[in-house]
């Protein structure tokens, strides 16, 4: 069953960058964003990840906390990171998923004729308590941030 605005957000313990454990638990009082993306350094993953660096600003102002979580590991996280001064968490879900795909976020994929597992474009707002507040399955990866603020009235 897919997720639905208002289920508990399903908790996780995921290394970030550096190798450290992020549980999303601990992060009960503020507002996150999860933001699963396929591979970093491609363009439509660069465009979403400097559109959340573009807003931080706002993002922070409001408590709101950003991670982003693909399957790639810390070494090519921290190379992104650093590329493009991203000044958020980067998460590293391998293989087999599974926080992806406890989100629904992680299943067939089709390119070019190809069909494959991989990592979907979504995002999800999970609120204070622990909650999903919004949902995205169709993210416009250069715009995902300023929706996500525009949909909130944080302008």
């Amino acid at each position: 069953m897919a997720l639905q605005i208002g289920d508990p957000a399903p908790d996780f313990t995921l290394p970030n960058q550096n190798g450290e454990p992020v549980q999303l638990s601990s992060l009960r009082g503020q507002r996150v964003v999860l933001y699963f993306y396929p591979k970093d350094a491609t363009p439509g993953c660069t465009k979403e990840a400097c559109n959340f660096r573009d807003r931080w600003d706002v993002l922070q102002q409001n408590g709101i906390q950003v991670l982003g979580i693909s399957k790639d590991n810390a070494a090519s996280h921290t190379k992104f990171i650093s590329k493009h001064t991203l000044p958020f968490t980067l998460l590293t879900d391998e293989e087999p998923c599974a926080v992806a795909s406890s989100y629904g976020s992680y299943g067939l994929k089709k390119f070019m004729g190809r069909e494959y597992m991989g990592m979907m474009r979504h995002t999800f707002l999970i609120d204070a308590d622990g909650k999903v507040e919004k949902i995205y399955l169709k993210v416009k990866s250069a715009t995902m941030a300023d929706d996500l603020i525009s949909d909130l009235g944080l302008g």
